[in-house]
Formats: structure tokens, C-alpha cells, sequence
């Protein structure tokens, strides 16, 4: 299996990169043009617009053709919703961690004590200032209070270092985190639609409006056969898992509606429920800064999935023009910025991740490491308008079942990099990617992807991930030449508008952990090379506008 592994570019706990196919594999029977396209030279418009034939102008969130394909409404990712603004002000009183708590902005000193206290004076909320300098955090900060912001006065100015390496396996530098628990089951007496906004419980009457909720399902054998994964998926089989994160909008007896749909059918036979959920820490953002967690590569590559923020149980917060830096002290001149990864959302929904720029990891090798945007376990989380560089895989959706409704747009990743030796010397294209355990309903949209985006089977790696995505959509995505989108998804996947990338979708396999196994049908792929005349240029903000004008 080793020999295998290097063969094919990656690690035991890392995803199989097959050589691309330097041709695009398109099904005529499984795709669609966007026009007809009859080279008439009589055109008055030189360069016309198309629209795909899944979006139409009429489009709804109903909207299905003969064979059962249809996008999602991903209109409802982000703080809010997608229907508020960022906060542009300070929130609350403030708490000014160099005059009022003596952090230090010349980096002399360590400042994790001062920055801490500010933040534990903010028990019901308000801003944590860190003015401009460079700080110095040789510990840990957590934030575990609502409505608290932690604000620098600007990436280029407020820099905050930390330090500390040792024992950093698992573990977030800055921490924003809720305590998340759940109720009893509340059955499920009918199998839930994809697409619906209403499920019908066995019995609805302790619910009330407002409630939070996590819709799920045990999975079981049966599950597992249907997406043929009997003997790879395995860690979390006989186990509830939340798939969807919501609230309830209306009750007429056993009948539930939610703000948010469903985004796959959920299963009597599954043991599917709604679980009421409390505790989730509100309101809370990190902006204005840059962070470092950059020291010597041998503490670098002697942890594992160590990030510098970690938002855990969070709903609508949001991390907003946050950016990596090198530090001028840091132990070696390699002008690396991150010890591993960058940000994580964890079991979380509604979180915006705007204008954040994060790159050069120091261990980029296999074990979850160099992961610059990471989500797992969340629902409708927007990162928008993003740049990861030099990570493993900048942007990715990583661990477990649970993940749906997010979005990546305007985003540009660059040369991810998948190290298979410490020194870096061999390995292969790091892609942003799909990694575990059915993702379901997501898009990437208007994005530049100059290594790649993946979407597949990825089998047995990183304990047993096996399909890691369905039903996503990767709509208007460009990149430069050699630039790979492998779209081999679970049932339905889509493909809608590229630019110089090549489009790998077509589920015949190509040899040993073939990508596209089990897989079927081919992947929607429609408008190659076509990207620059998509109407809409974002699916994202034109299905919010449809929706806010309803």
C-alpha cells in the first residue's frame, strides 16, 4: 500500500491523485450545451451571453429536469443568513488590551495574559481592541462569551505571533468556541425531501417556534449499501450524525417548517429525527489582524491539524480581513507564515469568512496539515472573496458527514503542494477539495483555482472518506493551464462554466482507485471554456437577490 500511495502522489491519510487525463471527458449524453452556438457571423453581438440550462431565467428552487438534476437554492449561506451585512462598527464597549490590560505591541513580552483578560472582561459582549504592533502570544486564547469581537486596527498593522508548538496537535491558537448540546430524538414519521421546508415528526409538541434544531440520521448498514460504501465507510457506522443545522419557522401539529431546506432525503428506515439544540456561541467575529504561527520546521512537522483560528459551535460569526504573515523574529528565514492551518469552522452554521488572505504552511504533509480553509460538520458557511496559497489544500471540507449548504466564492487557491518528504522534495498538486464522507449540496462559484478543485471517491484514504461529495455544484471556476476540476461525485454532481482548467468527469475507470468508481451517472458538465459569458457570473448572489425579492 505504501508503494502505491507514492505512486499515486499521497499518503495513507491523504487523497489518491490519479494522472489527469489531459483530455476533458464529457458525456454528450450527460451534459448540455448552453447554446446552439451555430457560428452565425450575422450576430450583433460578437460574444453573447449564456445561461445553463439547470438555471434558467425563470429558475426556481423547484426547478428539476426529466432526469432528476436540479441546483440547490445556495442562497442561505453566511452570517445571517446572507441577509445582513457584516458588522461595520465596533459592537458594545471595548476593551483596549494594550492601554487597559498592558499587552505589549513591541512583541517584547508575552501579551496572552493581557489579551486574555480583555477578552474575560466582555462577559456579555463587546470589542476586544488590540491596537497596532506586533504581539506576541506565547499561549493560548479562547473566547467563550457571546457577542464578543476581537478587532485589530488592520491586517498590516495589529500582528499577533503565536508562538507556542509544542502540544498544538488538534488544537486552535484563538479559539471561538459555543458548547453545543442536544436533545432527545424527536422521530421523524415520514422520510424528509430534499429541497422541502417542511418535515412531519411522530410527535411535534415539545418543539416551539424559534427552536434550533439538528436534523439526522443513524448511519446504518442500509445507508451504506446505497452509496456502495459497505467496508470503507466504517468510523462513524451505527452512529447519529447532525446533517442538517436549522430553526424552526412554523408548527402545524406534527408538521415542522424550517428556515433553511433539506439538503438530502432523510430516512424513516435511518432512524432520521430533529434533536433541539442549545448553546451555540452567537454573534462573535474575529477582524482587522494578521496572525502567525509560524516557528521551526522540526516543531512545525511534529504536530498534526494545529490551525491559528478555530471557530467551534458558532452561528453567525465571522472572520473578516484577516491575513497570514511571516514574522521578522520567526527561527528560520523561510518566509513560511503557518505552522499547519489556518482557519477552521467546526460544528457550526451561518459563518462568514470575508476578505482573508492565508498562506505558506510549514507542514503540508499527510495527517490533516496545511489545511488554510477548513470546514467540517457545518452547515451553510460562506467564505468569500479568500485567498489561500502555498497550503496543502487551501480550501477544503474535511472529516465526517455533516457538511452542506457552503459556499466558496470568489475565492483563488494557489500552489497547493501535497509534500510526501519532510524536505518538501517530493510529493505532488495539493488540490482544494471535497475530503470526507458525502458533502452534500455545496458550491464553489466565480472562483480561480490555479492547482485545482477535487470532487470524488477517495476510497479507503484518510479512514475510509469514500465518497466525499454530492449534488455540488462548481459553477463559473477558472484557472490557469494544467489547473485540474475533477468532478466525480455521487449521483448527481455539476459542472458549470470553466476557464482553462482541465474538466475531469467522466465515471469510466481509468485504472486502480479509479476516482469515478461507483459514481455514476457522469457528472453535468456544461459551458467548458466558457466561463467569461456565464449569466449569471455568480449563482450565489443571484439566487440571494431572488430570494430577498420574494
Amino acid at each position: 500500500m505504501l508503494i502505491l500511495a507514492l505512486l499515486f502522489g499521497c499518503g495513507p491519510t491523504d487523497e489518491v491523485e490519479p494522472e489527469p487525463d489531459p483530455t476533458p471527458a464529457v458525456d454528450d449524453d450527460d451534459s448540455a450545451a448552453a447554446d446552439d452556438d451555430d457560428d452565425d457571423s450575422s450576430s450583433i453581438d460578437p460574444d453573447p451571453t449564456w445561461r445553463s440550462a439547470l438555471y434558467p431565467a425563470d429558475w426556481t428552487p423547484a426547478a428539476t429536469d426529466g432526469d432528476g438534476r436540479f441546483l440547490h437554492d445556495f442562497s442561505y449561506a453566511g452570517y445571517a443568513r446572507g441577509e445582513a451585512l457584516l458588522p461595520a462598527e465596533q459592537v458594545g464597549p471595548i476593551a483596549d488590551a494594550a492601554a487597559d490590560f498592558g499587552a505589549d505591541p513591541t512583541g517584547a513580552a508575552d501579551s496572552t495574559a493581557a489579551i486574555q483578560a480583555a477578552i474575560d472582561s466582555l462577559p456579555d459582549g463587546g470589542t476586544v481592541w488590540i491596537p497596532a504592533g506586533d504581539y506576541r502570544v506565547d499561549g493560548l486564547l479562547r473566547v467563550e462569551a457571546d457577542g464578543v469581537v476581537v478587532s485589530g486596527q488592520g491586517a498590516e498593522q495589529t500582528r499577533i505571533w503565536f508562538t507556542r508548538l509544542d502540544g498544538m496537535s488538534d488544537t486552535g491558537h484563538l479559539t471561538v468556541a459555543g458548547s453545543v448540546q442536544r436533545g432527545e430524538d424527536l422521530l421523524l414519521a415520514s422520510d424528509g425531501e430534499a429541497r422541502a421546508h417542511d418535515i412531519e415528526l411522530a410527535d411535534a409538541s415539545s418543539l416551539q417556534i424559534g427552536d434550533e434544531i439538528a436534523i439526522g440520521w443513524v448511519i446504518t448498514d442500509d445507508f451504506v449499501e446505497e452509496h456502495a460504501m459497505t467496508g470503507t465507510w466504517q468510523a462513524f457506522n451505527g452512529q447519529w450524525r447532525a446533517f442538517f443545522r436549522r430553526e424552526v419557522t412554523a408548527l402545524d401539529g406534527n408538521l415542522v417548517s424550517v428556515d433553511i431546506p433539506l439538503r438530502y432525503a432523510a430516512q424513516v428506515r435511518d432512524s432520521a429525527s430533529v434533536r433541539v439544540e442549545t448553546g451555540y456561541r452567537r454573534g462573535v467575529g474575529v477582524q482587522d489582524l494578521a496572525v502567525s504561527t509560524a516557528g521551526t520546521t522540526e516543531a512545525a512537522l511534529a504536530i498534526d491539524r494545529s490551525h491559528a483560528i478555530d471557530f467551534i459551535g458558532v452561528a453567525d460569526g465571522w472572520i473578516h480581513r484577516v491575513a497570514s504573515f511571516a514574522p521578522d523574529d520567526a527561527p528560520e528565514d523561510d518566509g513560511r507564515h503557518l505552522a499547519s492551518g489556518g482557519i477552521k469552522v467546526l460544528d457550526s452554521k451561518r459563518v462568514t469568512v470575508a476578505e482573508v488572505e492565508l498562506g505558506h504552511a510549514q507542514n503540508r504533509g499527510g495527517g490533516g496539515n496545511g489545511y488554510l480553509f477548513e470546514i467540517s460538520r457545518s452547515g451553510e458557511v460562506l467564505i468569500r472573496d479568500s485567498v489561500g496559497t502555498a497550503g496543502r489544500h487551501n480550501f477544503i471540507q474535511n472529516w465526517d458527514f455533516g457538511t452542506s449548504g457552503c459556499v466558496w466564492l470568489r475565492t483563488t487557491s494557489r500552489d497547493g503542494f501535497s509534500a510526501l518528504t519532510d524536505d518538501e522534495s517530493f510529493g505532488s498538486v495539493g488540490l482544494s477539495e471535497y475530503h470526507h464522507s458525502l458533502a452534500m449540496a455545496n458550491l464553489v462559484d466565480d472562483s480561480i483555482a490555479d492547482d485545482g478543485w477535487g470532487a470524488v471517491n477517495r476510497h479507503d484514504w484518510s479512514s475510509g472518506a469514500g465518497h466525499s461529495a454530492t449534488e455540488n455544484v462548481f459553477w463559473n471556476v477558472r484557472g490557469a493551464d494544467g489547473s485540474i476540476v475533477r468532478s466525480f461525485q455521487f449521483g448527481h454532481g455539476y459542472v458549470i462554466g470553466t476557464d482553462g482548467v482541465i474538466v475531469e468527469a467522466d465515471v469510466a475507470e481509468d485504472g486502480l482507485f479509479s476516482p469515478g468508481e461507483g459514481t455514476e451517472p457522469n457528472d453535468w458538465v456544461e459551458g467548458l471554456d466558457e466561463a467569461a459569458t456565464l449569466e449569471p457570473a455568480s449563482l450565489y448572489e443571484d439566487q440571494l437577490a431572488r430570494r430577498l425579492a420574494r
